[in-house]
């Protein structure tokens, strides 16, 4: 016998197209006030991994207000060149955001860099001050794919305080922080990894899972409770007969016959996160327009 149920599919297309009219309404506010919202863009050395994100975030740019100028560096470049140009940007008023592409030259260490954007311009939530904010609750500029995984099951109609949930993978800039996240929206959280004994036991008792680790097919329909919500946030390329293809880490067929709602990949996390990239530049921007007010505020009488 078979089933005839099937996941109801998250569409992080029309979520991401939602918050960028309301991420447009802001930023034009703001550029009505002098300060139009601007991001930079920093790719080096071979773009061609890149590119696709570059040409998104470009597109998602226009359609919320901010402007995106996209440079590319050389591979050659010097982490301190690099970091040169980094505090270049830091202390230009006209830039509010900064995103260091990714893969970047083996010589050029990722973190290292991420450590050099100021804080208020960390529009990817990547400086070790945004991820530390998340512990205490702080979510101004947070991780987008893990602020966009959880503004995902948001939408749901499930209640997350008391929800039971399981994150599998627990990357700095993915699963830990979506722990902490969720656990400030009041959920019960087990997080899952390499180490774990028994994750399919664990996915099993929970209400919701979300999976963040690069290994196609990793969760099947077996390891979810019936009507369960599954965020794959997973991107894999794998060949098929039919050519190389995008997948999560999700067997999408077995969990949607389980699984009350899916998000599919490619069009589930991935819009939602540039959309929250977008909602991060807005906010950076507006966080930079107090910071200078309150730096050069008159203060005669």
């Amino acid at each position: 016998m078979t089933s005839t149920h099937r996941a109801a599919l998250i569409d992080g297309k029309s979520i991401a197209v939602k918050m960028r009219a309301e991420i447009a309404q802001e930023a034009g506010a703001l550029a009505a006030e002098g300060w139009q919202p601007r991001l930079v863009s920093i790719s080096v050395g071979d773009t061609a991994a890149a590119e696709l994100y570059v040409r998104n975030q470009q597109r998602s740019a226009e359609s919320a207000g901010v402007q995106f100028e996209a440079r590319n560096y050389d591979a050659s470049i010097s982490m301190e060149q690099l970091v040169g140009v980094l505090q270049g940007l830091n202390a230009d008023p006209r830039v509010n955001g900064i995103i260091i592409q990714r893969p970047l030259p083996d010589h050029i260490p990722v973190k290292a860099l991420q450590k050099a954007v100021h804080p208020l311009k960390d529009v990817e939530g990547m400086h070790p001050a945004s991820i530390g904010n998340i512990v205490y609750n702080d979510l101004a500029l947070g991780p987008c794919t893990a602020v966009a995984a959880v503004e995902i099951l948001k939408t749901l109609p499930l209640t997350l305080e008391g929800l039971d949930v399981t994150v599998i993978g627990h990357s700095e800039i993915v699963g830990k922080p979506i722990a902490f996240l969720l656990m400030g929206l009041g959920a019960t959280v087990t997080v899952c990894h390499h180490m774990t004994r028994s994750v399919a036991m664990h996915s099993r008792a929970s209400d919701a899972v979300f999976v963040a680790v690069g290994k196609p097919g990793l969760v099947t329909g077996d390891m979810l409770k019936p009507g369960a919500a599954l965020i794959d946030i997973g991107i894999n390329r794998v060949d098929t007969p039919d050519g190389p293809r995008t997948v999560g880490d999700a067997d999408f067929q077995s969990c949607a016959e389980v699984a009350g709602w899916i998000t599919p990949v490619p069009g589930g996390v991935g819009p939602v996160t540039v959309a929250i990239l977008m909602q991060n530049a807005v906010l950076a921007t507006r966080l930079q327009k107090e910071h200078y007010a309150a730096q050069y505020a008159n203060t005669e009488v």
